[in-house]
């Protein structure tokens, strides 16, 4: 595939929306959290950083996200799974990749990190949220997703409520990662900030003891809040992406 901005793909079906920039590896691939797409300030960042540098990066958008068309409502972990692991076979010409994961995208690098382990350099979580469908709702709003209800909330980054639909909730359930040791045993770096107001601080130091791997390291950024996305925060995840090699 050759070096392209913005492009669309087919991947199990699916019109998938991406960025690709050839160069050196290791490869960057940014997974996006909920409802989130790759315009974001982090994944933007982390393109225009390997692109001055040289090195390989795809990102994406998730069906039904972003400018990739499709219904929201059918999204789930393991659809979106598919999407991450098929694109990277098919797109990335390096051998060896990195998986940056923000929020939900944490959860989902962890999935598709079974599937690649082989090409895997590493893994770096920004606020990673595995199993957020177990510890994010309380016992009426999991009542009403078990019963195929939709959830609502309230949205502090735009005007829209945040949908949770029963598919993405249900499948959530039987993809959760800190129940058992992660059998992962490449480099692992978590990045959270300590005022995170929706994954807690918790979560990644659970995180870091269910992996496998000894090489996994957790830094608390100080003021920081769930979206990491000042300047400082930017400047860190890509001093800690350029790291691992």
């Amino acid at each position: 595939m050759a070096d392209m901005d913005f492009a669309h793909t087919n991947i199990a079906g699916r019109t998938i929306a991406l960025r690709h920039v050839r160069g050196s590896g290791p490869a960057m691939v940014f997974l996006p959290g909920y409802m989130s797409d790759m315009a974001g300030s982090k994944a933007t960042a982390l393109f225009d950083w390997c692109t001055a540098a040289g090195r390989e990066c795809l990102l994406l958008d998730y069906s039904g996200c972003g400018e990739s068309p499709g219904d929201f409502a059918d999204g789930t972990l393991s659809r979106w799974c598919e999407e991450v692991v098929g694109l990277a076979e098919q797109t990335l010409v390096c051998d060896r990749m990195v998986l940056v994961g923000s929020s939900m995208g944490g959860w989902l690098m962890l999935l598709a990190a079974r599937q690649l382990q082989d090409r895997l350099a590493g893994l770096v979580g920004i606020a990673a949220a595995p199993d957020f469908t177990s510890w994010g709702y309380d016992d009426s709003e999991k009542a009403r997703l078990a019963g195929g209800h939709t959830v609502l909330r309230d949205n502090p980054y735009g005007p829209d409520p945040t949908p949770t639909h029963a598919a993405f909730w249900a499948d959530g359930q039987e993809q959760l990662q800190l129940v058992d040791e992660i059998p992962l045993d490449c480099p692992v770096r978590l990045l959270h900030g300590q005022e995170d107001g929706d994954v807690p601080v918790e979560i990644s130091l659970r995180l870091a003891a269910a992996l496998r791997s000894p090489d996994v390291q957790v830094t608390l950024v100080k003021g920081g809040d769930h979206r990491l996305s000042r300047e400082g925060d930017i400047a860190l995840l890509l001093r800690t992406a350029a790291s691992i090699r």
